[in-house]
């Protein structure tokens, strides 16, 4: 992916991008470091071609498999659900565990932020894409993995935070087994079109939760596809 064009041009530079940083702003994400990592990400090397003239528009476009990338702004609150509020002794989380690669837009937000991102995606093709993707960008600090998401990645937990990209019933209990003491997770629970956006805080045994939107993400499936 080497001709990839990283900076754009006309509905793809990187004024276009800034002004999808101005509506941000203004729909109430509050916080700069998620807001730069917006500013940073070409989101437009990670859709088709013939869509990349709406890559900053607010909204989820189709990346194929039936998975799509998910709108800027939830991109963005699930990003700062992740990073929280940096009042945690090590300045929040070093280490996150993201379930649902698809094409990678998600993980290089969030390898901007934080030191070590491991990545899980079910279906091989997508994350093959998303690993071209971050290569072509630079980006060194993402270790991909091609299994079955509701399994977590157990051999390198426990994690600082997890995001969960792909709508759920219940939490995974191999999942939340697999987060730190204080660690955070973010995910879309719910049955049907519409799922609640919750950040759960695990503190101990106990569990700390909070709603935080209502969100549309695809269900997230069992196995493995290539």
């Amino acid at each position: 992916m080497s001709n990839l064009d990283l900076e754009g041009v006309g509905m793809t530079s990187r004024r276009t991008r800034n002004r999808l940083v101005t509506r941000l702003r203004d729909a109430g994400i509050a916080d700069e470091r998620v807001l730069d990592a917006i500013a940073t990400v070409p989101r437009h090397i990670f859709v088709d071609e013939a869509l990349a003239h709406r890559a900053y528009e607010d909204s989820a476009l189709p990346i194929g498999h039936g998975q799509t990338i998910s709108q800027p702004y939830i991109v963005a609150a699930m990003t700062a659900a992740v990073l929280g509020d940096g009042a945690q002794a090590n300045g929040g989380p070093r280490k996150v565990l993201e379930i649902g690669t698809g094409c990678g837009y998600q993980t290089a937000v969030l390898a901007g932020l934080v030191d070590r991102v491991f990545t899980v995606e079910r279906i091989g093709s997508l994350l093959d894409r998303a690993r071209q993707r971050l290569d072509a960008l630079g980006i060194r600090n993402v270790r991909f993995r091609h299994a079955d998401g509701n399994l977590g990645w157990r051999e390198q937990a426990p994690f600082d935070a997890v995001l969960v990209t792909a709508g759920v019933t219940h939490v995974p209990d191999a999942v939340m087994e697999q987060l730190a003491d204080g660690a955070a997770l973010v995910l879309p629970v719910g049955h049907g079109d519409v799922q609640d956006l919750k950040r759960l805080e695990r503190v101990g045994d106990a569990w700390r939760q909070q709603t935080l939107e209502h969100v549309r993400f695809v269900p997230m499936l069992r196995g493995t596809q290539t």
